[in-house]
């Protein structure tokens, strides 16, 4: 028995290294197999990647190594993935030795932003010196841009900027928000741009992908839906963009969803009196029933 289980061990170490050898990029396949959609963004992170990988290979070799600034700018609407991502990119990287913790770290506007002169500075110098290591993650940064010159949020961008450039080697700032937003964000502060080489655009979910996350979610907690919660859900998904429009693309709304037709199933499991397994995994059209007016 011992042995065999020696020999597996020994199979799984060769096929990892043949899958390696096959295809260098299976850690990052596997890290976000889960993610729907997000193409150009994970070809993105296989770019970093190996930009990252050949640079260390460069040293070795005694050869000079090209400079890494990693600071990214996350464009996207709601619900499109734009947390969820950062907080993969921290672990990844963190793996791949470029941040020494890999620890992230989400931040506002308020957590920033102080009351009086100086006090804006020093905030932001303490939650930089604590993410040092790992990712810092401002969602709605545009925010900061929002009262003026006269307002304090200028001196967080200008705080932010010193330390981007001077801790860039064990330090990720990343700037997130709605497409509209960040670009006026941008055009405010003309030097900030260019000082984020990689800025990634979260597009908005089809309706197919919407469904695909459904599954999943739902998968993922041991439910599935019956034929008719799914025509009744992609039905409503496609009157709740029709009415919002292009804008619609809310990952959130779908969880919320799951959550709700999960406490609806249960309630009616309870009344039906019927427990067995199919039945307590089985989400109908039934429990679905939806809020938002569409």
């Amino acid at each position: 028995m011992f042995h065999d289980r020696e020999h597996q061990a020994v199979e799984h170490r060769e096929i990892a290294a043949t899958s390696y050898a096959t295809n260098p990029f299976q850690r990052i396949d596997t890290q976000f197999e889960e993610f729907i959609g997000l193409d150009h963004l994970k070809s993105t992170v296989k770019e970093i990647y190996a930009s990252i990988y050949v640079n260390q290979k460069r040293e070795e070799a005694g050869l000079k190594p090209s400079k890494q600034v990693l600071h990214m700018l996350f464009k996207g609407n709601p619900g499109t993935g734009k947390t969820t991502v950062a907080r993969k990119i921290s672990e990844l990287f963190h793996e791949m030795n470029v941040l020494s913790k890999g620890h992230f770290i989400e931040a506002e506007r308020a957590d920033l932003v102080g009351e009086y002169i100086g006090h804006t500075a020093q905030k932001t110098r303490d939650l930089v010196k604590k993410a040092m290591g790992g990712v810092l993650f401002i969602d709605e940064a545009y925010s900061l841009a929002r009262g003026g010159e006269k307002d304090f949020g200028k001196e967080a961008i200008d705080t932010l900027v010193k330390h981007m450039e001077d801790n860039h080697n064990d330090f990720i700032l990343i700037l997130a928000g709605y497409p509209d937003e960040m670009d006026r964000f941008l055009r405010l502060n003309p030097g900030l741009q260019s000082r984020f080489p990689i800025i990634l655009d979260f597009k908005d979910y089809s309706i197919d992908e919407l469904m695909t996350i459904a599954k999943q979610m739902a998968a993922e907690r041991e439910y599935e839906f019956s034929k008719d919660a799914e025509w009744k859900l992609k039905d409503h998904l496609i009157r709740m963009q029709q009415h919002r429009g292009g804008g619609f693309s809310n990952g959130r709304y779908i969880r919320n969803i799951i959550e709700q037709s999960i406490r609806k199933q249960a309630m009616r499991i309870m009344k039906q009196n019927r427990f067995s397994a199919s039945e307590l995994m089985q989400i109908t059209g039934q429990d679905l029933i939806f809020q938002t007016k569409t």
